[in-house]
C-alpha cells in the first residue's frame, strides 16, 4: 500500500495545516416587538363572567386590529373561567367567577407600539406585559455576522501564515459553530414593561399619553472554525 495517500492530521512540511477561529459581534436595531395582553372579567354568575370576558376580549382584538399593517401577528393563548369559593356554614359556595384570556401581538411599527400599549393598558381589567424586542429568524443581520466571521477567519489565518513568511494555499474546512441572537426570539433581554389597569377608561379625563418606548439594541454573534494549508514557511 502506498502510504503517501494516507491523510495526515497536521499537514506536511511542504503543506502545513493551519486552524483558526473567526468571530463577529454585531449590535443592531430590533425588527419586532412583542407584547402580551391579559384580559380579565368577573361576575357572580358563570354566564355573566363569560359574556363580560367575551366583550372585553373583542374590544382588545378590535383595538389591535385597527393598527393594520403595524401588527404583524396576533394570537389568542390560554382561556379560563375559574370559580372562587367561599365557606358559609357547613358547606362551600361559589362567591364569584373569574375569567381570563391571553393575547399576544407582534408589531413592527414601534411608534404605533407606544400608543397601542397605552390604550390597551387604559382598558378596564386589562394587563399588558412587554415589550420583548427581537430580530426575525431570517434577519439580514444574521447573514452579515456570519460573513464577517468568515472574513475574520481568513484574515487571521493569513496573518499567522505571514508571520512565518508563508501564505495561505487552500481551504480545507469551514465549520459553522453557530450564529445566534443573544436575545432569543419572542423573549429579549430587555426588562419587561408591566402596566396593570383596573380603572375604566371612561373615568379618565382624557386619553393617557402614548408611552415613549426606546427599542433595545440586539446583539448578534457568529463564530466559525477554519482550516487551511499554507505554503512552506520560511524558518
Amino acid at each position: 500500500m502506498d502510504d503517501t495517500t494516507t491523510p495526515t492530521p497536521y499537514g506536511t512540511p511542504d503543506a502545513p495545516r493551519l486552524a483558526v477561529k473567526g468571530e463577529a459581534h454585531l449590535e443592531v436595531d430590533p425588527e419586532i416587538a412583542r407584547i402580551g395582553i391579559t384580559v380579565s372579567a368577573r361576575g357572580s354568575d358563570r354566564r355573566d363572567a363569560l359574556n363580560d370576558l367575551t366583550r372585553r376580549n373583542a374590544a382588545v382584538l378590535d383595538l389591535i386590529k385597527s393598527y393594520g399593517d403595524a401588527v404583524e401577528k396576533l394570537e389568542t393563548g390560554a382561556f379560563s373561567i375559574t370559580p372562587e369559593l367561599t365557606k358559609r356554614g357547613k358547606g362551600e359556595r361559589v362567591r364569584t367567577y373569574h375569567g381570563r384570556v391571553t393575547v399576544t401581538a407582534e408589531l413592527t411599527d414601534f411608534t404605533a407600539l407606544g400608543e397601542l400599549t397605552t390604550r390597551i393598558a387604559d382598558l378596564e381589567l386589562t394587563r399588558v406585559d412587554g415589550p420583548w424586542w427581537s430580530l426575525r429568524p431570517d434577519s439580514p443581520a444574521h447573514r452579515e455576522a456570519r460573513q464577517q466571521a468568515v472574513k475574520e477567519a481568513v484574515q487571521r489565518g493569513r496573518e499567522y501564515a505571514q508571520a512565518l513568511g508563508a501564505g495561505l494555499a487552500a481551504l480545507l474546512e469551514l465549520a459553522d459553530i453557530g450564529a445566534e441572537n443573544a436575545a432569543p426570539y419572542g423573549y429579549g433581554g430587555a426588562p419587561a414593561m408591566r402596566s396593570v389597569a383596573y380603572g375604566g377608561a371612561a373615568d379618565m379625563a382624557q386619553e393617557a399619553a402614548p408611552l415613549d418606548l426606546e427599542p433595545q439594541r440586539q446583539r448578534v454573534y457568529a463564530q466559525v472554525n477554519a482550516r487551511f494549508t499554507m505554503t512552506p514557511p520560511q524558518l
